[in-house]
C-alpha cells in the first residue's frame, strides 16, 4: 500500500456546513477562538466551535460531578464540558505551559462558571495522582506520547459508566498510513490498538475534526 499524504480529514465544505447548523459559540467562545487564531502560532490546537458543541453536549447528557481535562490551552474546551456540570460540581484543567495557562485563567475571570474551574499548572503525570475523588469525564488532549499513561491513571479512578474522551485519534491522518512514521502519530497508533484491546471499556472513534474517541468504562 503506498504512503498516504498527510491529509485534511474532514471537507472543509462538510465542516462549514455542520458549523452553519450547529447552535453558534457565544461571545465569550468567540473571544477565546478569535484570539487564538489571530495571535497563538498553534492555533489548530483549538477545540473550536463544532468540536466545542460536541463536548458541551456529552457533559450535559451525563452531568458529571467530577471532570478531568488534561491540556488547558486557551481553555475553549474546559468551558464547554463546564456546562454540563451538576450543581456543586467541578472541572480540574492542567496545562504545563505557564504562559497558556495565563491565558486560560484570564477567560476563565469572564465566565459565570470561574467557580466551577480549577486550573492547574505544571506536568499531569505529576498532578493526577494528588488530586482527590473520582472521575464522572475525562478529556485527554495533551501530548500525544503520553496518552497511554495517562489513560491508565485516569482509567482507575473513573467511575463504572464514566467516559474518557481522547482528542487527535487520527493525527492529521498520519496513522491512516501503512507504517506512520513521526514519533506523535507513533504513540497515537499504539494508543488507539491499546483502548481497542482493553476489554474493561467499550470504545467509538468519531471522525470529528482531527479524531475523537469515546470510551465507556463498564
Amino acid at each position: 500500500m503506498p504512503k498516504l499524504a498527510i491529509l485534511e480529514i474532514v471537507n472543509p465544505l462538510a465542516q462549514a456546513y455542520a458549523e452553519k447548523y450547529t447552535t453558534p459559540e457565544d461571545e465569550l467562545l468567540r473571544e477565546i477562538a478569535d484570539y487564538t487564531n489571530r495571535f497563538h502560532p498553534q492555533a489548530q490546537m483549538l477545540s473550536g466551535h463544532l468540536q466545542g458543541k460536541l463536548l458541551e453536549a456529552i457533559s450535559t447528557l451525563l452531568h458529571p460531578r467530577q471532570i478531568l481535562e488534561i491540556g488547558t490551552f486557551m481553555g475553549y474546551s474546559a468551558l464547554c464540558l463546564a456546562r454540563g456540570l451538576t450543581p456543586g460540581g467541578r472541572l480540574h484543567t492542567l496545562e504545563i505551559r505557564e504562559e497558556d495557562a495565563a491565558k486560560a485563567r484570564s477567560f476563565f475571570e469572564k465566565s459565570p462558571l470561574k467557580d466551577k474551574i480549577i486550573l492547574h499548572v505544571g506536568e499531569a503525570l505529576k498532578i493526577i495522582p494528588a488530586l482527590p475523588g473520582e472521575w464522572d469525564l475525562v478529556f485527554i488532549d495533551a501530548d500525544k506520547t503520553n496518552y497511554v499513561k495517562y489513560y491508565e491513571l485516569v482509567l482507575t479512578r473513573l467511575k463504572p459508566g464514566g467516559i474518557i474522551l481522547a482528542d487527535n485519534v487520527l493525527f492529521h491522518g498520519e496513522v491512516l498510513q501503512q507504517k506512520p512514521e513521526g514519533k506523535n502519530a507513533k504513540a497515537i497508533q499504539a494508543f488507539n490498538e491499546y483502548v481497542a484491546a482493553d476489554g474493561r471499556v467499550e470504545t467509538v472513534m468519531l471522525t470529528v475534526r482531527d479524531g475523537l474517541s469515546l470510551i465507556r468504562k463498564k
